[in-house]
């Protein structure tokens, strides 16, 4: 990714149809062994707010698995089943990658299991299987996490564009592992952006059931991420009692583009709300599928 990429772009052209795509796991593995706690050097701060996605994604993502999995059977069109099968592999490796993450903050002292034992209660207990519902009641319950899911892929989508077109980060002198990281997790994310939402649609295409979904998630999402940096920043055994979290800290980050803007990030949320709305009209699968072909870990998986 060169350096003088722009950082970030709300709306991009789309040369590449993103149907177009067969979306298909890519099994990745990451090196640790010399990744330092602060993998951004001298910003803690950014450091545990992208570190936030090492709590919460790996639980996340097995619940979107096995939520899609559940809707299999209920769809009827052939490409957006294959367009689910293909969403399911890659959802897979993201939380297993990203829970290897959190094994290497063990070996730096970081415990991030009082975390983590939240994200497996609200995703297995509050957002998991319902046993006791009716047949009906079950699978309206099975369309209200799949809003959801539409809604958290917007923002995963918003994140993995953002990501791709920042050369910041790595001016900042930001871990190549992670870096990568992150930038695989994104081009997938953005290639897959359509999935979670085309799938909502096919099994219902009312405007208020995908407005409902976001507004649950957005302010869940937020009020999570913040709660995620303020354990990060009193569980890092490198920073003793500079624990202060305050939202200036955001704001000064985001103007350095080491995290992505407010507005910006306030924007993709109100787009998601315009009627006539679908996620190809966000991010590049053009750049997505570049990255991925440059991605160290991505190549090292198809040798």
């Amino acid at each position: 990714m060169p350096n003088d990429a722009p950082a970030h772009t709300e709306r991009t052209s789309e040369p590449i149809d993103h149907h177009d795509l067969v979306l298909k796991p890519r099994d990745v593995t990451f090196d640790w062994s010399v990744t330092p706690l602060h993998w951004l050097p001298g910003e803690p701060f950014a450091t545990h707010t992208f570190d936030v996605l090492h709590l919460m994604l790996p639980e996340l993502e097995r619940w979107f698995v096995r939520t899609f999995e559940q809707a299999l059977p209920l769809i009827t069109d052939d490409r957006l089943r294959e367009d689910v099968r293909g969403f399911i592999g890659q959802e897979a490796m993201h939380a297993e990658a990203h829970q290897e993450v959190l094994e290497h903050l063990l070996t730096k002292g970081l415990d991030p299991s009082p975390y983590t034992r939240q994200s497996e209660w609200i995703f297995r207990r509050v957002l998991g299987d319902r046993p006791e519902l009716t047949a009906a009641a079950t699978h309206a319950h099975l369309l209200q996490r799949l809003a959801v899911i539409a809604a958290f892929e917007h923002f995963t989508a918003f994140m993995g564009h953002w990501i791709l077109g920042n050369g910041q980060l790595d001016q900042a002198g930001a871990d190549p592992a992670m870096l990568d990281l992150f930038r695989w997790h994104g081009a997938e994310e953005v290639e897959h952006r359509s999935v979670a939402f085309d799938l909502l649609v096919h099994l219902d295409p009312r405007y208020r059931r995908r407005v409902a979904g976001m507004l649950i998630t957005a302010p869940v999402l937020i009020r999570l991420w913040i709660r995620g940096v303020r354990f990060l920043m009193s569980a890092d055994p490198e920073l003793g009692d500079r624990v202060k979290v305050r939202f200036r800290d955001y704001l000064a980050a985001a103007r350095e583009d080491l995290l992505p803007p407010p507005v910006a990030f306030t924007r993709s949320v109100l787009r998601y709300f315009l009627p006539g709305y679908h996620p190809s009209q966000e991010g590049s699968t053009q750049e997505a599928v570049a990255y991925l072909a440059a991605s160290p870990a991505a190549r090292a998986a198809t040798r």
